[in-house]
């Protein structure tokens, strides 16, 4: 096993040390990324990458593309990494940025890992600057643990974008040209907040006792009746591709919000056949009652489901028709090694 890289960001008495993350990720020698197969960093003679985070801001626009990468902080509450693009900014050529570049993080690489950091986007709420991504995770054995993701519209992107966008120039940005590689990624013990499809891409993503917060968007007008519905958000929008098994699973997870009862969906299909299975988790009053929506795609083809659900927005009597109460069986179907080891074994739980 190649021995391992250690890099310290604002420690004075380590060396090598460094003023910001994206100077520790300068420093670090170029290196090929690894072929389909996703060999390990021992096969490749690639030193694996430690980068120590001491607590603090850190108002970075970050491009992580080495694989073996790993980002550790003290704890996500102390130790943050932001900054502030939005999709409806216009740039000097008269466009406007669009959703993919605004990523105050963008991870385009394969066995990343982040500890102990939160990944943050200041932009403002969506409905005033449009979605901005605190996240763009795309790549594959991508695992993240006690961190934060924190936006409004579209918090965390879970690449491949799908195959081409509903409208000319919607993909506008890094993924726009590139091969649609399907990756994995592990979530456990995160804090994700956003509003509006905060959770969304084609990945196959688990969420293992994650807090998941619907923020009560501040920008939103109060309805001009009290017998008019008003939808404040959906928690996810995958966009599975057709013919995958897995899309996003929820495993004991707490679902809050600061939003009003019934104001905020599980999710809707970014693309038609989206994939999204919630186990065990607790569900506050701010979910629907339907729990789902259709986004006007056709029955049949996207898969919703949930199992155990408790809490005051786990009736499951009045779920949308479409979606499914998965049976003991199968809902054993969807434990992190059966959703997450193929085809190579890989098991974040052993990490």
């Amino acid at each position: 096993m190649s021995e391992i890289l250690r890099l310290y960001v604002n420690y004075p008495d380590k060396h090598p040390g460094f003023s910001s993350v994206g100077e520790a990720l300068a420093s670090l020698p170029d290196v090929k990324i690894a072929p389909p197969c996703f060999p390990a960093a021992s096969e490749n003679n690639i030193p694996p990458v430690i980068i120590y985070i001491a607590p603090g801001i850190y108002e970075e626009n970050l491009v992580i593309e080495r694989p073996y990468v790993t980002l550790l902080g003290e704890t996500a509450e102390n130790t943050v990494l932001t900054y502030h693009l939005g999709a409806n900014e216009i740039l000097p050529d008269g466009s406007k940025r669009g959703t993919f570049r605004t990523a105050s993080v963008r991870i385009h690489t394969h066995d990343f890992t982040a500890k102990g950091i939160t990944f943050q986007n200041t932009a403002g709420y969506g409905h005033t600057v449009g979605q901005a991504l605190a996240l763009y995770a795309d790549g594959d054995r991508l695992l993240f643990e006690n961190c934060r993701m924190i936006a409004s519209q579209d918090t965390l992107f879970t690449a491949p974008l799908p195959p081409s966008p509903a409208k000319p120039g919607g993909f506008t940005g890094p993924g726009e040209h590139a091969p649609r590689t399907m990756g994995r990624q592990f979530y456990r013990h995160c804090y994700l907040q956003g509003d509006v499809d905060f959770i969304f891409g084609s990945a196959i993503a688990y969420f293992d006792e994650c807090t998941i917060f619907s923020k009560k968007p501040g920008d939103r007008k109060p309805p001009e009746s009290p017998d008019e519905e008003v939808i404040y958000g959906y928690i996810t929008a995958a966009s599975t591709p057709e013919g995958e098994p897995y899309g996003y699973v929820f495993r004991n997870c707490r679902l809050l919000s600061d939003c009003p009862p019934h104001t905020v969906y599980l999710g809707r299909p970014w693309r038609e056949w989206a994939k999204t299975v919630f186990l065990g988790c607790e569900m506050g009053a701010h979910i629907h009652p339907l729990g789902w929506n259709d986004w006007q795609k056709p029955h049949g083809h996207f898969y919703y489901g949930e199992h155990a659900s408790f809490g005051e927005g786990a009736g499951i009597e009045s779920r949308a028709d479409f979606s499914h109460q998965l049976t003991e069986e199968e809902a054993a179907s969807y434990t992190p090694e059966q959703v997450l080891s193929s085809p190579d074994g890989w098991n974040p739980l052993a990490i």
